[in-house]
């Protein structure tokens, strides 16, 4: 099957896209990264869990998403990933500092073995200002290294601006 990254600013309608994309197979998990730190992203968390069909599969995987991807793996299926910037911030603030660079290359090696249909949601964080704090800067640099290397790995990428999906690439053959 193929992969698509949909990248796109805060609130931009990419989570509504991808959802939009996966609706079209029979059989959808999500694999939500997200975790319920404050009430704030609680909310969020919920909202997003309302927006979804409720005979999706949801896998939580905060940490470890390219064995959640290959566990969920099937033919014919989707697998929806939403979203790489809260995986990237897991990684970040985890003990073990290695991890992050560990887990990047094994969701770049798993990609091209999966046999679902997998549609990649991330925020893209490097239009803003540079960040003030070193902690920050380096969450921008490792999404945007991040963001590279999965748009030379995923066959579509797409960029959503205000609701609206701008084709970045399409190796697919379709629309």
């Amino acid at each position: 099957m193929t992969s698509t990254l949909i990248l796109g600013g805060r609130r931009s309608g990419k989570s509504a896209r991808a959802q939009a994309l996966a609706s079209t197979f029979a059989e959808v998990t999500l694999i939500a990264t997200a975790t319920a730190s404050d009430g704030e992203m609680a909310e969020r968390i919920t909202r997003h869990q309302a927006d979804r069909p409720a005979h999706w599969h949801t896998v939580e995987s905060p940490l470890y998403l390219a064995s959640a991807l290959q566990q969920a793996d099937a033919a014919g299926c989707c697998l929806l990933v939403d979203c790489l910037t809260l995986w990237q911030t897991n990684l970040l603030l985890a003990e073990d500092e290695t991890l992050l660079a560990r887990e990047t290359d094994a969701l770049l090696a798993i990609l091209p073995r999966l046999q679902a249909e997998v549609i990649l949601v991330s925020n893209e964080v490097g239009w803003s200002i540079v960040p003030e704090s070193a902690l920050a800067r380096r969450f921008a640099d490792e999404v945007g290294r991040l963001h590279q290397r999965l748009a030379a790995a995923c066959q579509r990428v797409e960029l959503v601006v205000a609701g609206l999906p701008l084709t970045m690439k399409n190796e697919t053959g379709t629309r």
